[in-house]
């Protein structure tokens, strides 16, 4: 995601928390306008969702007292929250309804959101977080404000919980990143909670799978996507031939040449103008005959490039993976951008403050290298080889669209449209972390392993999903 150009550039008082405030009213609305939304806003044109009378049961247990949740969900575009919406308050009801089991409606959920999203998508979208029962929380630091209000409506919220253990969208159906230990912690800090007061509630977290798929393959729209990337890219247009159809067979060597070209731009941009020492093409071509995985190799260098860029100017560590190190050069950006000291306008002078606007303009031009890296953190040279569907070219080539999208500055947040799409959603087999408080409550090593334990256990049930 990009800070928007007004305010990226300008020292600001620090961010300040948007405390959920639910508005049943405004909730009914948009259950009311959601499918119609959906239809005109986005490509999507069939929601189906599998395993409903699972979430169904969920909510009379939570509505009759006995239980607290967290829908735990894959996050692989920003259309998501539109299909979990259209989950709750289509689906959930029309199958309790089959099943003749009484719900009180509205079903909802309260939900967590990253703080970034209202300094991009403008600040009316944390309005809207807020009406609907969400809370923000700052990704890259240990944000005591934004986790309280989470742990709060976990345990006492009018609602169960969702939020993605991802952290962030990562752009592919069918590649799940790496887990953010938080939402099993905020599991064992419910039942810890529970357990405090005296209440018998169980706790569980539910992975919940999300998965598009295009309705008519549009190969087509990709070969066109295709031919505007060169185009920018400086290589040759392949303009569309007699008889020449659109298929994985025909664009896969295009859409390699043009990562390969993207990549050896990059890899002399930084080391050109940043000096860092990157593995040389044809060496490594030497070493790995697959292009594919040298396509691989090259770009977790350039990645780590890229990140070590942002994280000297910092003075930062560069330990963890990338998605961690991301994170943190993300919230020292913020604490450059906004600062304490610009709280009140009046007491600062106007070489202060242009001092300050300086060093904001700066720290965002750092963060650039750091979002180049976040359009990346998930992609691996076979994605595209060891199933090669119009869904995963497609997803691959959006990438790389992102990519030039951010390096010629683009500030638009709107993807391009390939095709008319539909989303399955698939809920899980709900995890008790009640059964493993025990263990957790145990010390503080059993504790962080129980954490890790169910971790893992709710990355392997979200694989299984897809």
């Amino acid at each position: 995601m990009l800070l928007s150009l007004n305010s990226s550039y300008q020292a600001q008082p620090p961010l300040e928390f948007i405390p959920p405030a639910f508005n049943p009213l405004f909730l009914r609305v948009v259950h009311l306008l959601l499918p119609s939304f959906i239809k005109w806003q986005t490509p999507i044109t069939k929601i189906e969702a599998d395993n409903v009378e699972v979430l169904v049961d969920l909510y009379r247990q939570f509505q009759e007292g006995k239980i607290r949740f967290l829908l735990a969900f894959r996050h692989p575009k920003t259309d998501d929250p539109f299909g979990l919406g259209y989950l709750l308050s289509q689906l959930v009801p029309k199958v309790a309804r089959s099943q003749d089991t009484a719900l009180q409606l509205p079903i909802h959920a309260h939900f967590i959101y990253d703080r970034g999203i209202p300094l991009w998508a403008g600040s009316h979208v944390g309005w809207i977080m807020s009406q609907l029962g969400g809370t923000p929380i700052q990704r890259g630091k240990a944000d005591w404000t934004g986790l309280r209000s989470a742990r709060d409506l976990f345990a006492n919220g009018k609602f169960p919980m969702a939020a993605s253990p991802e952290g962030a969208t990562n752009g592919l159906s069918e590649r799940i990143s790496p887990l953010e230990p938080g939402i099993a912690q905020l599991g064992f800090w419910c039942a810890e909670d529970l357990q405090k007061a005296g209440r018998p509630e169980q706790v569980f977290i539910v992975p919940v799978g999300i998965k598009y798929s295009y309705v008519d393959a549009p190969w087509d729209a990709i070969a066109n996507l295709l031919n505007e990337l060169e185009a920018a890219s400086g290589l040759p247009v392949n303009p569309p031939q007699p008889g020449n159809v659109a298929s994985v067979e025909t664009l896969y060597p295009r859409l390699l040449t043009l990562a390969e070209h993207l990549l050896s731009l990059m890899e002399i941009f930084y080391t050109r103008f940043y000096h860092q020492k990157l593995p040389d093409a044809k060496t490594v071509a030497g070493q790995i005959p697959d292009r594919n995985q040298a396509l691989a190799v090259r770009l977790q260098a350039l990645l780590n490039a890229a990140l070590i860029i942002s994280e000297q100017y910092f003075d930062l560590q560069s330990k963890g993976s990338l998605t961690d190190r991301c994170r943190r050069v993300e919230q020292a950006g913020w604490n450059y951008i906004f600062r304490e000291e610009f709280k009140d306008a009046k007491g600062v002078s106007a070489v202060e403050k242009a001092l300050g606007d300086r060093v904001a303009e700066e720290a965002n031009a750092r963060m650039w290298h750091m979002r180049l890296v976040e359009s990346f953190v998930a992609v691996s040279g076979n994605y595209i080889k060891e199933k090669p569907t119009v869904e995963r070219f497609a997803e691959t080539t959006l990438i790389l669209w992102k990519m030039i999208a951010k390096i010629q500055g683009n500030k638009a947040i709107q993807r391009p449209e390939l095709g008319r799409e539909k989303v399955k959603i698939t809920v899980g087999e709900p995890i008790s972390i009640s059964e493993r408080y025990p263990a957790y409550k145990e010390n503080r090593l059993a504790a962080r392993q129980a954490v890790a334990d169910v971790t893992n256990d709710l990355q392997s049930a979200m694989e299984g999903l897809i």
